[in-house]
């Protein structure tokens, strides 16, 4: 599989998972992917397993990419995952086998305040 074909399948695979849609969420991971959580110390086994947790889980949940980089087998995306309204910022890492994810592993990090000693060196972001 190319790297456009994989960029606009993880672009649909994002899409899909902001629409709550997770037949088609689920349609990049082969059955035996594996799914690591470091910051909560969690592995999920299989895509049905990965599938199930992401349905159960009960808050209100919004998708937003903020770039998607890659090539090959190895590909980030960045985006923001709000929950219930509240961000977090994410980084996934999808390592690919036969044109399907094989292991991702997702960081999460929430906002935090900026430092006062460095604001006469910082732009902010939105």
């Amino acid at each position: 599989m190319d790297d456009r074909t994989i960029l606009a399948e993880l672009q649909r695979h994002w899409n899909a998972s902001d629409a709550n849609d997770f037949e088609t969420e689920h349609d990049i991971y082969r059955e035996d992917a594996v799914l690591d959580y470091p910051q909560s110390g969690e592995r999920i086994h299989g895509r049905r397993n990965i599938q199930e947790s992401r349905f159960v889980q009960p808050n209100k949940k919004r998708f937003s990419v903020r770039r998607i980089v890659g090539g090959g087998d190895l590909w980030v995306s960045e985006f923001v995952l709000t929950y219930d309204g509240i961000p977090s910022y994410v980084v996934s890492i999808m390592e690919f086998r036969e044109g399907l994810v094989a292991h991702e592993t997702q960081y999460f990090g929430d906002r935090f305040d900026p430092a006062p000693s460095r604001a006469h060196l910082v732009e902010r972001l939105g």
